[in-house]
């Protein structure tokens, strides 16, 4: 069937004034002003709504909804801030907890316009070694496209590290879970719905041999690299003190530095290292809101841009954050963009850009994340309704400045997977109840 998406507001397109037309899943035509009606076979009223691509989240934490704004771990810096959490994750995390807080945090990202959700998973208590078929069974349930980062933590506090050993597993467990994990998801196709790359966690807790082995294995099966780096300056002087270098050089050292890879946050890099950084092609997840909540600084995103470096968007983990809206996160990164550099020089359409064709960039994705014949129907709408937007002039822009943060409509696949604002299929009031009542436990020894 011919789906014609008529005659919106405003989208976010070249030649597409007079709306999109969707066949089997795809983009097969941009009808342009003043262009007849195109082939169709059914039409969707468009006229009340503003068209974005369907937005790609490239970090989070999932299991992390259970200890937002959580008492002992408000106004802290990064490291401070995992050290008051680790135990409690180590106290309280399990199966049942986890698959709650994955639906949610999934269910936030689609209403806020998100199709794409890529989630960087490195805890693995030892009731949940099927932590990774969750998140998929919960992604399949909502019709998500998921980037699976199979991720993983093997240096605890004992050992120098800030993890907590109750959330680890042996290294060999993990390099044949990897395996495995690869085997059954990974999906490189056009038109995937899930695709795996491999994400040792982040330099101050994982040690040097499973980075290394990471990168051989997706060497071996073609698949992506993720990792956290150069977030924290306490990160750069752990590195220099642990590894007589700075965290790009480590990172270069395991061999790392290379166009399968996307980091999360980048941003404390000198002039040499966004050199290098763009020359090698990685990616950078800017996350600015959970920047902002742990001060820990302001990603380069225009330098590393123009260095030739990809540049992404996403919410962070969300007791970092604290939410899980992707709409919020292309308002903070248009505004504290505007800190770094000026007015003019960070734009409402980059800040979109980020969160949509680069987000995609970065998970090695080319079929997603922007309005175009051939891509993937995967489209956000949203109106213009709320108070918030009344005297709004450019549509687009009155979504950034104006502070959108729900779509009214969403489609993944040419499938709508929102409609009238509520995800298809979920019983919110249920959900929240009983995500609610699993948090609780993460308060108990207040």
């Amino acid at each position: 069937m011919r789906l014609w998406l008529r005659d919106p507001i405003a989208v976010l397109a070249e030649g597409a004034e007079r709306g999109i037309v969707v066949e089997d899943g795809v983009i097969v035509e941009l009808v342009a002003a003043g262009a007849p009606d195109p082939l169709h076979d059914a039409v969707f009223d468009a006229s009340r709504h503003v068209v974005l691509p369907g937005l790609v989240n490239t970090h989070h934490h999932f299991f992390q909804t259970l200890t937002r704004a959580h008492p002992d771990a408000i106004n802290k810096e990064l490291f401070p801030w995992l050290k008051a959490l680790y135990p409690r994750w180590g106290d309280h995390l399990n199966r049942d907890s986890f698959r709650l807080a994955t639906r949610l945090a999934l269910t936030e990202l689609l209403m806020s316009g998100c199709t794409t959700a890529s989630d960087h998973l490195f805890v693995f208590p030892a009731d949940m070694p099927d932590a990774v078929d969750i998140e998929v069974e919960e992604a399949e349930a909502l019709g998500m496209r998921i980037a699976l980062t199979r991720g993983v933590i093997n240096q605890g506090m004992k050992s120098g590290g800030i993890a907590d050993e109750r959330l680890m597993q042996d290294d060999d467990i993990v390099l044949a879970d990897c395996e495995r994990v690869i085997a059954r998801y990974h999906d490189p196709r056009p038109g995937s719905f899930s695709t795996v790359a491999l994400a040792p966690c982040a330099p101050f807790n994982v040690t040097r041999e499973m980075m290394c082995a990471a990168a051989e294995l997706a060497e071996k099966h073609d698949c992506r690299l993720h990792t956290h780096l150069g977030e924290t300056h306490d990160e750069n002087d752990f590195c220099l003190a642990r590894f007589g270098m700075r965290p790009l050089d480590y990172l270069e050292s395991v061999g790392w530095l290379n166009d399968r890879v996307w980091l999360a946050h980048g941003i404390h890099f000198d002039d040499g290292e966004v050199e290098r950084l763009g020359r090698h092609g990685v990616g950078i997840c800017h996350c600015p809101t959970s920047n902002m909540v742990l001060a820990s600084g302001i990603c380069r995103t225009k330098e590393l841009e123009a260095a030739g470096a990809i540049v992404g968007l996403g919410v962070d983990g969300s007791a970092s954050n604290d939410s899980s809206n992707m709409m919020e996160a292309v308002r903070h990164a248009l505004m504290i963009g505007r800190l770094r550099y000026n007015a003019e020089t960070v734009t409402h359409l980059d800040a979109l850009r980020w969160a949509s064709e680069g987000s995609a960039a970065c998970i090695g994705r080319r079929d997603i994340g922007r309005i175009a014949v051939g891509r993937q129907a995967d489209l956000s709408l949203f109106t213009l309704d709320e108070l918030r937007f009344s005297g709004g002039g450019d549509p687009i822009a009155t979504l950034v400045l104006c502070g959108a943060h729900a779509a009214d409509r969403v489609m993944i696949g040419g499938a709508w997977r929102v409609e009238d604002g509520a995800p298809v299929g979920v019983d919110l009031a249920r959900l929240r109840r009983e995500h609610g009542e699993a948090a609780r436990a993460f308060l108990s020894a207040l």
